[in-house]
């Protein structure tokens, strides 16, 4: 959901960009589930009532990795923010509200 939440709402990607590379890759994919998982999070699909919700990567991390064991072990190589998640987050609600209105 995280990943989910940052390709869609912080870069502003498709959401089926994101599905289709999931299910290239998921060892247990499943089309529908697939797909309206991100439909959720992108806040487009049936049940889009959360479409407000934007993940914070960051606070994310601080509270499911605090020690950053897993970014250690996918990311090894510091990373740095590529972008400002407020603002982008600012935007993605403006969009999604124009959309609304």
């Amino acid at each position: 959901m995280v990943v989910a939440s940052f390709l869609v709402k912080d870069l502003h990607l498709p959401w089926q960009w994101g599905a289709r590379h999931f299910m290239a890759h998921l060892v247990d994919g499943d089309l529908a589930s697939n797909n309206h998982g991100w439909q959720w999070a992108a806040g487009t699909g049936t049940d889009a009532a959360p479409y407000f919700r934007v993940f914070n990567p960051t606070t994310q991390q601080q509270r499911y990795d605090p020690d950053g064991d897993y970014v250690a072990r996918w990311a090894p190589d510091p990373v740095e923010p590529m972008l400002d998640h407020k603002a982008e987050r600012e935007e993605a609600l403006r969009r999604l509200d124009s959309i609304r209105s």
